[in-house]
């Protein structure tokens, strides 16, 4: 059995995920329409601009399929995709999906001119923790976290990877 892994192409950095899943030799699909999600066995949502993309999900009556979706299925939110995976956003332009028990700021780190790179430090087990230097653009902060979900990465102790169960 081949593994599909979709990617939201709606809007954002969709071609550096695909360009990443081939490097590792995995087969990506471009995710548009609920039956492009039918054939995926998992999903990327990728950073890009979360207004725009909660709009567009809607309009392409993605949102509903992407919940349903993500009950049984693996789902990477990256920055945007974050914001997009959480309960609650400090933002009322933007339709949250509700995967996380989350409360997320938009754009907490700055503007995109202050945009920088910054020390993320990844807990690989209870014994090994590694460095990686990450780029924060507009990054979203999070500000709550509830119930079942794990801490991955941190940033000055405040977290900036989590997963719960099939959700990263």
């Amino acid at each position: 059995m081949v593994i599909k892994i979709g990617v939201l192409e709606l809007q954002g950095g969709y071609a550096l995920h695909h360009n990443l899943l081939k490097k590792i030799g995995l087969n990506s699909i471009a995710v548009k329409s609920s039956n492009d999600l039918k054939q995926s066995d998992g999903l990327i949502i990728p950073g890009g601009e979360s207004t725009t993309l909660s709009l567009l999900m809607r309009k392409y009556n993605l949102r509903e399929s992407i919940i349903k979706f993500a009950k049984h299925n693996p789902v990477l939110g990256t920055c945007a995709g974050l914001i997009l995976m959480s309960k609650d956003v400090d933002d009322e332009r933007v339709d949250p999906l509700g995967l996380f028990d989350l409360s997320i700021s938009r754009n907490a780190y700055g503007r995109q001119i202050h945009s920088s790179k910054k020390r993320i430090f990844f807990q690989y087990n209870q014994a090994k923790e590694i460095e990686l230097h990450s780029t924060f653009i507009r990054a979203p902060k999070i500000k709550y976290i509830g119930e079942n979900i794990n801490i991955v990465a941190r940033h000055e102790n405040i977290p900036v990877a989590i997963f719960s169960k099939n959700l990263l």
